[in-house]
């Protein structure tokens, strides 16, 4: 059995690389008018971008809270916003945390 499937296989391997069109390069390279890249795409970017993304995100996602909580405040009264202060101090607990690593510094 297993050499009856390791000749599947290497037959479908070989039917594959006999039978693949190559695709045009145009179509293969980069947006950038299909010049070739001079570098590799994950070397563009310094790493403090990535720990700003990620601060962003959270941001994003705060406000993803905040929306719906502001639809039914009026509804649930005091204890929807004493919620919400809690979850603002557990936020405002990781800006600091963060601005202690120095997450926030751009130099």
């Amino acid at each position: 059995m297993a050499l009856v499937a390791a000749l599947i296989v290497a037959g479908l391997y070989l039917a594959h690389r006999a039978l693949a069109i190559a695709p045009a390069p145009l179509e293969s390279l980069p947006f950038q008018s299909g010049w070739r890249p001079e570098e590799h795409a994950l070397s563009r970017y310094h790493v403090r971008w990535y720990l700003a993304t990620l601060l962003f995100l959270a941001f994003d996602v705060e406000m993803l809270f905040m929306y719906p909580w502001s639809v039914v405040v009026t509804r649930l009264g005091a204890t929807a916003i004493v919620e919400m202060f809690v979850f603002l101090g557990g936020v405002f607990v990781a800006v600091l945390w963060a601005w202690r690593e120095g997450a926030l510094r751009w130099v």
